[in-house]
């Protein structure tokens, strides 16, 4: 399970989104896109009088791992595939079913005591 998360992990790419307005950082988002400040508005009225804007989005994408080597089980070193081999030996081990234990006395039932010798006889274990 673990080896499964490590290969989902390093094959995901996400992006993140920074909106700025000035130096300031407004939003961050991961895989959505940021919010945008409310002066972008009034800035892209302004931006048609004066050309400038001071709001800016920049994005960062964090690739995965796009190119993983498939092997085959004949491919691998020879110690390689005595290490597997032995793992999978052990671990299938584990779950091996126990057989059913035979009780031979199981319908067995003791013979009526007419009378309790030991009371009888004044013999006791100490």
């Amino acid at each position: 399970m673990l080896m499964a998360l490590l290969v989902l992990l390093s094959t995901v790419s996400f992006t993140v989104e920074k909106h700025f307005c000035g130096d300031v950082l407004i939003d961050t988002a991961v895989f959505t896109e940021a919010q945008k400040c409310m002066m972008e508005a009034f800035e892209m009225e302004q931006a048609l009088i004066t050309k400038k804007n001071c709001c800016k989005d920049e994005l960062e994408v964090v690739k995965g791992q796009d190119k993983l080597k498939l092997s085959k089980f004949e491919e691998l070193p020879s110690i390689h595939k005595v290490f597997i081999t032995s793992l999978v030996y052990s671990i299938f081990d584990l779950f091996e079913t126990v057989d059913k234990e035979i009780i031979p006395h199981k319908d067995y039932s003791p013979p009526n005591l007419v009378a309790d010798i030991q009371v009888l006889d004044q013999v006791f274990r100490i």
